[in-house]
Formats: structure tokens, C-alpha cells, sequence
């Protein structure tokens, strides 16, 4: 008897018709209005929704879902890569800098780049408390950007395309160079004095030292730059991103799986807040990066907390820390301002629901299918909001418009078959 497909015809459907209703509403035409501004880009801006501002890991994660289409695309990387910085530092006071080529963490719908959190204002420095250098995040995701478009284009016209006197693959290359890392190991790395937010859904979350989701996007973005270098020839290049990425996999393992108090997660960091990270240990298993029978006895633990009602999941949204393993019994994380089972601090996102069920889907085909129908639930009873969050009662729901809950996990399942990013 044939086995029923996790995601039946059917189901993508109805994934897709909710998909787009949502992004229906993030979505400002020219001259519309947002929030308290109006869209002077001279296109369609997408917005996650909930945020009026175009943010750069939101669009990215939007664009992957398939749903929006190529000129949509590369309007929004043009936009990216012209805000990004010159080729000198600008310090905005109080320790915060941004660097030079960095990239913008949002920006606003009159064309302001805004290179931190928690602020739509593009000079504030907020006394660093959303970081003393741009997010991690943005660099590498703009990289996927790309990428995404060049699959389904002419990628060499894309990557020698100028943009403000540099080509984008110049733009992308100097980009990628401006986040700190550890050089023996080329992780990501931030330290207190000149700490970055390495993910963007943990900004509100204080780390130090080594970060693992960081580190992992890191990853992704030098094969990505690697497959850039191949097309435009740079032999060298690309031997050396190839190298690189090599490089970061082998220490992803023996660098944030190494401490007994991690209970056999991945930690999100080696310093402060390096609590056990449900995201970045099932991310780290969906890219491959971590193998063999390293690969089972993480998916194990993985499984065994799927087994305990609220430990890490409810309706098919994951929590970022396991809650028995939580820093305190007030707060999940060591270091955060956002209060206990809120946010990014115990509350539930179906943001990375597809990477879960990609890596479930074959070794324990019975949690996949239970977790799917109790998102599918949650979708079909919530009739057309899509939280950034959920949970406690309902107290912890944000923000009901928000796209990258369902358009990240819809483009991880339409490329079933093929390795994602």
C-alpha cells in the first residue's frame, strides 16, 4: 500500500492559499502607507508584517517560499545592496559602529538603512544595547538572496551587475567579510565589547563568545559565494569559500556540543546565554553539518523532548530552549531583558516547523505526521492569522500578520527532495 506523503497535495495548497493572504497584507505599494510612513522606493515592498520596514532575514525567508516573484526579488537585493555601507566606518556614539560595507538590518520605507535593532531611527545607538555591530544575520542572508535569484536567472548578468560603482558579487563578497569571527575555527563571534546579534530571532537575547546559528548561516553562505566564484571563474575564490565552509562544519560539533549541561543539544553560544538551542541543533541537522552517529543521538534528543508535552514544542511552534533546561525558572535564556515566556524568551514560533520536519520525516515518520497535523490544526483554527508566536495560554501571542511563520517553512517544504538552505 503506498505511503500517504507527509504534505499531501492538498495541504500545500491550503499552506500556499494561507502563504499568500498573508503576505497579501505585508505588502506597500508605492506611495501607500505604512505604519506612520509612506513607500517612496518606487516599488512593492514587502514587509514581514507587523513591521513597517523592510528587514532583510524577513524578505529573504519571505522570497524563499516561491510566492513572490523574481522582479519582486531583485528590486528588494538592488535596495540591500545600495543601503549598504561605504567604504568607511560610520560611529554613531557610545561604542557603536557600523563598519565599513556592512549590511543594514532594516530599512525603513523612505529608503533610510537602519543598521540595528529596536529602532527605526538609522543614527540611534541605543547605548548598545541591540549591539555595537550589526547584526551577523543580514550578511549572510543577503547572500541567499542572491543566490535564490541566480538559480532561476541569468546568474552571471546578476553577479557582474553594478550597483553604486561595485558589482553585486563584489558588494556580496565585501559583505561577507565584515562579521567578526574566531579565526581558527571561522565561526561566528562576538565578544562584550563589540558584541553583534548573530540571529535575528534571538536580538533580544544577549550573547557572547562562538554562536552557533551564526555560525551555521555562515555556512551556508560561503558554498553559496563558492558556487558564485565558479560561475564567474575565480577558480581560486571559490576553492577558498569551499575550504572555508569545510572549515566551519568541522568545528560546529567539537565547539557548541562539547559541555555535559547541554543535556545533548547544540548551545546557541559559548559564552553568556549558551543555553542548549533547539533551533540551531535542528538546523545544524538539516544542513548536514552534523553526521553520522552524532547526527542520531542529536535527533534522539531532539525526540525525546518532542515526547514531553511543552518541552520544546506546542501546536507545532518551537520553543528556542528546551523548558526543563531553561537558564532559571524565570527566563530560558541567561541574559535577556524580554520577560519569561514571551518572545523570543519561552514563547513557541513555527518559523523553523519545516527544518523539524524535514529531519524527522524518514528516521520517525510518526512524530512528523503529529506534529504536522497539530500546526495544521493550529492554522486551520487561528482561520487565516499566522502569529510571529504562540503560547501560555495564549498570552504569549504577537503579532498575527506575520509572514515568515508560514513562507519560511512552506519554501523548506516545496524543495523536498533537494538540499535547502
Amino acid at each position: 500500500m503506498p505511503t500517504e506523503p507527509l504534505i499531501s497535495a492538498d495541504t500545500r495548497a491550503f499552506l500556499e492559499t494561507t502563504a499568500r493572504a498573508v503576505l497579501n497584507t505585508c505588502g506597500f505599494a508605492p506611495g501607500a502607507a505604512c505604519g506612520s510612513g509612506i513607500n517612496t522606493l518606487g516599488f512593492r515592498a514587502i514587509t514581514p508584517g507587523g513591521y513597517p520596514a523592510v528587514w532583510i532575514q524577513d524578505f529573504t525567508m519571505n522570497f524563499s517560499s516561491g510566492l513572490l516573484d523574481r522582479e519582486v526579488g531583485m528590486n528588494h537585493l538592488r535596495l540591500i545592496l545600495e543601503k549598504q555601507n561605504g567604504d568607511e566606518a560610520k560611529d554613531l556614539g557610545s561604542g557603536v559602529i557600523v563598519p565599513p560595507h556592512a549590511i543594514a538590518d532594516h530599512i525603513n520605507l523612505n529608503g533610510e538603512p537602519v543598521f540595528f535593532p529596536g529602532t527605526y531611527d538609522p543614527v540611534a545607538h541605543q547605548d548598545g544595547a541591540w549591539g555595537f555591530r550589526p547584526p551577523t544575520n543580514n550578511y549572510y542572508d543577503v547572500i541567499w538572496l542572491a543566490h535564490m535569484l541566480a538559480t532561476n536567472g541569468d546568474a552571471l548578468a546578476l553577479l557582474q551587475e553594478p550597483v553604486n560603482g561595485k558589482t553585486v558579487y563584489e558588494r556580496l563578497h565585501l559583505a561577507f567579510g565584515v562579521p567578526e569571527i574566531e579565526t581558527a575555527t571561522q565561526l561566528a563571534h562576538t565578544t562584550a565589547e563589540r558584541r553583534a546579534v548573530g540571529f535575528i530571532f534571538c536580538d533580544s537575547i544577549y550573547m557572547t563568545g562562538s554562536l552557533l546559528l551564526a555560525s551555521l548561516l555562515r555556512h551556508r553562505a560561503a558554498g553559496h559565494l563558492a558556487s558564485f566564484a565558479v560561475i564567474l571563474g575565480h577558480a581560486k575564490e571559490a576553492e577558498a569559500y569551499t575550504a572555508l565552509a569545510a572549515q566551519i562544519a568541522q568545528h560546529v560539533l567539537p565547539v557548541f556540543g562539547s559541555e555535559a549541561r547541554s543535556g545533548g543539544w547544540l548551545k546557541a553560544a559559548t559564552g553568556v546565554s549558551g543555553q542548549p538551542d533547539v533551533w540551531g541543533s535542528i538546523y545544524a541537522i538539516y544542513r548536514g553539518i552534523v553526521q553520522g552517529k552524532a547526527r542520531d543521538q542529536l535527533l534522539r534528543t531532539i525526540v525525546q523532548a518532542l515526547n514531553k508535552d511543552g518541552e520544546i514544542e506546542f501546536q507545532g511552534a518551537l520553543r528556542h530552549v528546551p523548558v526543563s533546561l531553561s537558564a532559571s525558572a524565570t527566563s530560558a535564556w541567561e541574559r535577556t531583558a524580554t520577560p519569561g515566556n514571551r518572545y523570543q524568551n519561552g514563547a513557541y514560533w513555527h518559523t523553523p516547523i519545516g527544518w523539524l520536519l524535514t529531519i524527522l520525516k524518514d528516521d520517525y515518520p510518526d512524530h512528523a505526521r503529529a506534529i504536522r497535523d497539530r500546526w495544521l490544526a493550529h492554522l486551520k483554527v487561528e482561520q487565516g492569522r499566522v502569529w510571529e508566536c504562540i503560547g501560555w495560554g495564549g498570552e504569549a501571542n504577537q503579532n498575527s500578520g506575520f509572514a515568515p511563520s508560514i513562507t519560511l517553512p512552506l519554501g523548506v517544504l516545496r524543495r523536498w527532495g533537494a538540499q535547502g538552505p
